[in-house]
């Protein structure tokens, strides 16, 4: 079967600024291009080093051609949008005068919806939307932004939120469209088992991977640890990531005498983060919204069970075979959670953890689940 053009406007991607944002959407990307030709094409915003209007750089990333717009702010106010868009155009011109025309758009969060919808008006292409944003569940579309995400998924082709509870949630705002919920990717190749060999020294490690923002519940689960050291010593807990809020947490933690078990490593690559993994005895992922939980897949690529919270995605995600779910915002259930992997996370097979990721959530599964969605709206569409 001929292989399809796709073209990928991402709304969130990886940049040098912040290498670890839209991780994601690459993933879904490279799962795509595996049945079909993808070239992604994602706006960095304004940039005051751009010397006319706009700048297109384009290379290939990670084996993906990557068109990256940046552009000028407008001299006149509240109309930079306006260069945003004619440089995504511009974008799109560039390549059919290479003659490569698409096939498919596939947009990536709803405000690269509204440019894709547009271009796939002005060029007869069809829509295909990805939804991640949980801002959805947390009430944080609003005004204008509710505005955008309903012009977007009301005119594609199809609407693809990452859990069936984010449809529920996008569709709480009123809005009307077509949905088939498609999960996140995992990398098999990157995110795998293979026993711990560093020197245990009679310690549990326990792993979090995590932008500390409010959202994640990090305060939850170090007040879980609290009580846990009242009773046993035998662990440790290390979080990786940055945000906002590490400097509050690290002096949360040395508020909570948990500084002698607890380790803040900071932010990683995702090569690093597998061996994290890989290193760890099992995860844990206190959040209090949850669209998906991409980390919660990695970590089962790598055999580990996870603990986390049920509600949104991990509730989709976390089998009683692979985990368990506890309630948001309770540190009691949390920590009862945690002593019982304590001393069982060695009954979990992680061969078959990893078994479990791979038929669900690997690059061949979903990437065969896109190319479905492609050819179907082509067909209907055509």
């Amino acid at each position: 079967m001929d292989r399809l053009k796709v073209l990928v406007i991402a709304g969130w991607y990886p940049s040098k600024k912040h290498p670890v944002a839209g991780v994601f959407v690459k993933e879904h990307t490279k799962a795509a291009s595996l049945y079909n030709d993808t070239i992604v094409l994602y706006s960095e915003g304004i940039d005051h080093s751009v010397k006319l209007v706009y700048e297109i750089d384009d290379n290939v990333e990670d084996g993906l051609r990557t068109l990256r717009l940046r552009y000028r702010k407008s001299p006149i106010p509240k109309t930079s949008y306006f260069i945003h868009l004619w440089g995504m155009f511009a974008a799109v011109r560039k390549l059919a005068r290479e003659g490569w025309h698409p096939d498919v758009i596939h947009a990536h969060v709803y405000s690269a919806g509204v440019p894709a919808v547009l271009l796939g008006k002005r060029y007869g292409i069809p829509v295909v939307i990805s939804e991640h944003f949980s801002g959805f569940p947390r009430g944080l579309v609003r005004g204008l932004e509710k505005m955008k995400a309903k012009f977007a998924f009301e005119r594609a082709s199809l609407v693809c939120p990452v859990s069936e509870y984010l449809k529920k949630h996008i569709e709480n705002y009123g809005i009307r469209a077509r949905f088939q919920v498609v999960p996140n990717v995992v990398d098999m190749s990157l995110f795998y088992h293979n026993p711990p060999d560093k020197d245990r020294a009679g310690r549990k490690y326990i792993l979090l991977v995590a932008l500390l923002d409010p959202i994640k519940g990090v305060p939850y689960l170090l007040e879980a640890l609290t009580r846990i050291k009242k009773k046993r010593n035998d662990f440790a807990l290390d979080i990786v990531g940055d945000g906002p809020n590490r400097a509050e947490y690290e002096e949360l933690a040395r508020k909570l005498h948990l500084s002698d078990v607890v380790r803040f490593h900071g932010l990683k690559t995702k090569q690093e983060v597998a061996e994290f993994m890989r290193q760890s005895d099992f995860f844990v992922l206190p959040s209090l919204v949850e669209t998906f939980g991409a980390v919660l897949i990695e970590a089962m690529a790598c055999g580990k069970p996870v603990i986390a919270t049920n509600i949104g995605g991990p509730n989709e995600i976390v089998t009683k075979e692979v985990g368990k779910l506890v309630p948001p915002s309770d540190y009691e259930a949390l920590a009862e959670a945690i002593d019982y992997m304590l001393d069982h996370y060695q009954e979990y097979p992680p061969e078959k953890i990893a078994q479990y990721a791979r038929n669900r959530f690997s690059y061949v599964v979903v990437g065969q689940m896109l190319d479905g969605i492609y050819r179907d709206v082509v067909r209907e569409e055509g």
